[in-house]
């Protein structure tokens, strides 16, 4: 039987729904008083460096799992690894550690949309799918990889699409990299290779910027005063913002502050298609870089990741546009 790592870091699968159904932390994780069940499918260590919300979590915190997980992959003795979270910011972590984590050993993520005492749980569900997909002998060099509903989702692709409901998350564009069925686990296709940059600087600030019909410069004109480290805009379609929004935007251009475009719309990837005043075609050409598919706190997240290595504007604008 393999052994397994586990590291619960909060969320509603640790969490207890109380007698005003009000769903709140516990000190213990539910979860683990199912030992019985568990045991039947690997060696577990279970550790809880911290026990947090989704809401709470935040850069320091990614920093840490990641520090856990590359000293306990040093000493071999864990074939795979498994991280209970809370599912708001959950495919954030997940995309954060698959950039800059270099194991080729099984690393899953899950949690769960319905609290530990509450009818249709799935905490216990998707955890015992974590750990089959983690001890799986085809889940090497997956990358980070989020379980949950019986699917097995890339880090880079998945996202959470509905409020509550268990099937929350998809993965646009792309769909599941696998499947977990009662008898086995059976993957699709592999991820694509992509560049592991190692470093990470919490201190960055990159705000995250939606566009919107009329939308004007002062937002953008406030982060160009306050020398901002980079910009991500959810642009419009393919990626267009409003004429009225461009002096700001020019404003930032000129500090050479990069600003990554990517779209509002849920499905699709931007393109400098459209020619007009504020068109993606005019934006490209001033320097905004275009990225290859994903959302916007992903693509924070990858901004982040890029600086924190010093990637220059020209290393950047390959980060973002090939499949690295």
């Amino acid at each position: 039987m393999k052994n397994v790592l586990v590291i619960h870091t909060g969320g509603t699968i640790s969490m207890s729904q109380d007698e005003a159904n009000k769903v709140v932390t516990n000190k213990d994780n539910p979860i683990s008083n199912h030992q019985d069940v568990i045991a039947q499918y690997a060696n577990v260590t279970e550790i809880t460096p911290f026990n947090v919300p989704s809401p709470h979590m935040n850069i320091e915190y990614v920093e840490k799992l990641k520090e856990i997980i590359e000293e306990a992959a040093k000493n071999e003795s864990y074939d795979g690894f498994v991280i209970t979270h809370g599912t708001d910011t959950l495919e954030e972590t997940a995309y954060l550690l698959d950039l800059t984590t270099d194991i080729s050993k099984p690393i899953t993520i899950t949690g769960a949309m319905r609290s530990s005492n509450e009818i249709g749980s799935d905490g216990l569900y998707n955890f015992i799918s974590a750990i089959r997909v983690a001890t799986s002998d085809e889940s090497s060099d997956m990358g980070v990889m989020v379980v949950f509903n019986d699917e097995i989702h890339t880090a880079r692709n998945v996202t959470k699409t509905h409020t509550s409901n268990t099937n929350t998350f998809q993965s646009p564009n792309h769909g599941p990299l696998g499947v977990v069925t009662k008898n086995s686990v059976q993957f699709h296709h592999k991820p694509y290779e992509h560049l592991i940059l190692n470093e990470i600087d919490h201190t960055l600030n990159i705000p995250l910027v939606k566009a919107y019909m009329g939308m004007n410069s002062d937002v953008l004109t406030f982060h160009s005063d306050n020398n901002v480290d980079g910009i991500i805009i959810e642009a419009l379609g393919q990626g267009n913002l409003p004429p009225t929004s461009l002096e700001g935007l020019d404003k930032c251009l000129d500090k050479n502050i990069p600003i990554i475009l990517v779209s509002r719309s849920f499905n699709g990837i931007v393109g400098p298609i459209y020619a007009y005043e504020g068109g993606g075609a005019t934006l490209t050409d001033k320097g905004v870089i275009f990225s290859n598919g994903l959302n916007g706190p992903k693509a924070r997240l990858k901004l982040l990741v890029g600086l924190s290595n010093d990637l220059t504007f020209k290393q950047l604008k390959r980060y973002f546009e090939s499949q690295l």
